[in-house]
C-alpha cells in the first residue's frame, strides 16, 4: 500500500505531473472523504488579465479528484483503472492570491470502486472539485467523469 501523505503526493507531482508543480499547485490534504490542494497566483501561473490561469485551476481541481480515486483503488488492493471521460469548469470570480480546491466526494468513489470490484463492470463516477480565495468565495467549479474498472 501506497502512502498518501501531502509530502508524498507532492513528491509525485513533482516527478508525475511536472505542470502542476511548477506552477504551483500543492496538496494540503488528503482522507478517506476530502482532498485539498492550494495554489497561489504568481507571475508564472497568471493569465493575461493578472488572474491564475484557468489551466492551472484544473490542474488543481483535478488533482483532488484524481487522488481521491487512486487512494481508493489503492486501499481495495485491486488492479483498477482510472480515466477521465469528461470535463467541465464554471468560473465565477478572478482568481487572485491563495486559492484552495477542495473535493469532498470519498463516499462517491468508495461505492463506485465497491461496485466496479463486485459486478467487474466499469463505473462512471461524476465528481466536484471547487476553488476558493482567501475570503472564502468561490473563484470556480469543476466537474470531472471518471471512468473506472478492474483490469483483468
Amino acid at each position: 500500500m501506497r502512502k498518501f501523505t501531502p509530502r508524498s503526493l507532492n513528491i509525485f507531482l513533482m516527478f508525475k505531473l511536472p505542470s502542476a508543480y511548477v506552477s504551483g499547485v500543492r496538496v494540503t490534504s488528503i482522507s478517506s472523504q476530502q482532498a485539498t490542494a492550494k495554489v497561489h497566483h504568481k507571475w508564472i501561473n497568471q493569465n493575461p488579465f493578472k488572474s491564475l490561469y484557468w489551466a492551472v485551476q484544473g490542474m488543481a481541481s483535478e488533482l483532488v479528484t484524481g487522488i481521491l480515486v487512486m487512494k481508493r483503488i489503492d486501499e481495495s488492493g485491486k488492479n483498477v483503472s482510472m480515466l477521465v471521460t469528461n470535463q467541465s469548469g464554471t468560473f465565477t470570480k478572478k482568481a487572485t492570491g491563495r486559492i484552495i480546491f477542495i473535493c469532498k466526494d470519498g463516499d462517491k468513489v468508495k461505492q463506485a470502486i465497491d461496485q466496479t470490484i463486485e459486478t467487474g463492470e466499469g463505473q462512471n463516477l461524476m465528481m466536484t472539485a471547487e476553488g476558493f480565495n482567501e475570503d472564502n468565495e468561490s473563484v470556480s467549479k469543476f466537474e470531472y467523469e471518471w471512468s473506472i474498472k478492474v483490469k483483468s
